[in-house]
């Protein structure tokens, strides 16, 4: 969830959410206290409507008992007079928080209330309020007070009043406690909003930002092995996918880094363990000839050449260095060239011939492509193909009589150039890794026979530089075939159209 999404969703729950849980809290609680007037004060059908007109809602507290009175003020008006009958119906009312008053010629003959707190109501005069029970006076003051008013004659013809006085500071303590409990309701709302907002932002912003941090601490100690796991698709998803993909690159380069130093270090000791044996060879019969051990014209011409042949390989070991420093900088220098392929094997297999020949090693050629098929590639790289697995083939050579077969065919687009051999074969779980830097089938053999270990990785790099590809079968004791590939040179011909 993007946070643009997130800060409209959080906008709509700042106002809408408090809103809604206030409402719905607010109704419940008016329903609750409803319900407690009910009981409390006798009132039926009460509804939300008293909450808005509190003197509706005053007025009905007492309405019953007013009715009850006047008629027995016209009916009954000895009773107005009895004290006991008076108590009894001020004990009903001190129940809804009002008191009865009863008044003659002007003296007061009861009052159910404290005296203090009568003495604070001014009572209206015989006459002056209406007798109707829904209606009363509202008086201000010191004490404010709803007064309904019931004028009647006593027995001896004495003018009479009885006043119900509610007294409005004391009157429905569960309207006071909704007030209360609806401001705590919405106090509640707002800090339970406030949290929910915050647990919500805590787990999408901070925990994320915690796992970055924790990252970056890692990363600057040098610590790669970890991970960063994403959970969320918003924007600080996208920053912990990239820092993980940074981390895995960084580990990635640490470890080509660590890879590469050992490549250099061992093809630091092949080259010096390789270069010492032609080195060795040369010192002793340059000595011999100054020593004057090589007394004939024969031997002196087989120590020459001896020392001739120890120095090429000793410059054939000094080329591969240098090409492999250009091949880990991606720097071979390629000089591409139409070529004919029936041509270019001829001469290589002319010379090629007279290097195995001296070395009791049979070689066959097998060219079944047409004469005229032409390849796109550098003639010198090429070379150093087909003499680097035939070199390579030569080391491994463990019969009596070595046979090496090189064929050309033809595979569609494509030259296939496949070169055999009868040497002592390759394991099978050795074929998939032969092409890679310094890997040694037989390390012991190998270290024998010579050689730096990255013959077979160039002539793969060399290869798929030239749009090819590589690769080889073997059987053990039986021997060996490398195949490789290059795309056929095919002349684009463009025919116009010509209007007639």
């Amino acid at each position: 969830m993007k946070f643009k999404t997130k800060v409209i969703i959080s906008f709509c729950i700042i106002i809408f959410v408090p809103i809604a849980l206030a409402v719905l809290v607010l109704f419940g609680f008016q329903a609750i206290q409803l319900r407690a007037i009910q009981q409390t004060y006798g009132i039926e059908e009460a509804d939300y409507s008293y909450f808005s007109n509190s003197m509706q809602l005053f007025s009905r507290f007492t309405e019953e008992l007013v009715i009850k009175l006047r008629n027995v003020a016209k009916n009954q008006p000895w009773q107005m007079e009895d004290l006991s009958y008076l108590k009894e119906m001020n004990d009903v009312l001190a129940e809804k928080n009002s008191y009865l008053v009863v008044r003659k010629d002007g003296d007061i003959v009861f009052a159910g209330g404290e005296t203090e707190e009568t003495k604070l109501v001014r009572l209206p005069g015989y006459g002056e309020a209406g007798s109707d029970a829904n209606t009363g006076i509202y008086i201000d003051g010191e004490q404010q007070a709803l007064i309904k008013q019931i004028d009647f004659s006593f027995q001896d013809g004495a003018a009479g009043s009885a006043f119900v006085i509610t007294i409005l500071e004391d009157t429905v303590p569960e309207i006071k406690k909704l007030l209360f409990d609806t401001l705590i309701s919405i106090v509640v709302i707002l800090l339970f909003t406030a949290c929910m907002l915050t647990i919500w932002t805590y787990t999408s912003l901070v925990n994320p930002i915690r796992k970055l941090q924790t990252a970056a601490q890692n990363i600057k100690e040098g610590n790669l092995d970890f991970t960063i796991e994403v959970e969320s698709k918003d924007e600080i998803g996208e920053l912990c996918r990239s820092f993980e993909e940074m981390r895995q690159r960084l580990k990635d380069n640490a470890e080509d880094k660590l890879s590469a130093e050992r490549e250099n270090k061992m093809l630091v000791s092949n080259i010096a363990h390789d270069l010492k044996t032609p080195i060795t060879a040369l010192k002793g019969y340059a000595e011999g000839l100054i020593d004057g051990v090589a007394d004939t014209p024969e031997r002196q011409e087989k120590y020459i050449r001896t020392i001739y042949n120890k120095a090429n390989e000793m410059d054939t070991l000094i080329n591969e260095l240098t090409l492999y420093a250009k091949i880990d900088m991606n720097r071979i220098p390629y000089n591409f060239a139409r070529i004919n392929v029936a041509d270019y094997f001829n001469d290589c297999i002319e010379e090629i011939g007279l290097d195995l020949e001296s070395k009791n090693i049979g070689l066959g050629y097998f060219n079944y492509a047409d004469e005229d098929i032409r390849i796109i590639a550098d003639p010198e790289q090429l070379r150093r193909v087909v003499h680097n697995i035939i070199g390579n083939s030569v080391k491994y050579l463990d019969k009596q009589k070595g046979q090496i077969n090189i064929r050309i065919k033809d595979v569609g687009d494509f030259i296939q150039v496949e070169i055999e051999d009868n040497g002592r074969g390759i394991a099978a779980r050795d074929i998939p890794y032969i092409f890679e830097r310094f890997y040694r089938a037989d390390a012991s053999r190998n270290s024998a026979t010579g050689g730096s270990g990255i013959g077979l990785s160039i002539v793969k790099k060399i290869v798929e530089d030239h749009g090819g590809k590589i690769w080889a079968t073997s059987k053990e004791s039986i021997g060996t075939v490398m195949y490789f590939v290059l795309r056929k040179y095919q002349e684009v011909i463009n025919e116009q159209s010509i209007d007639c």
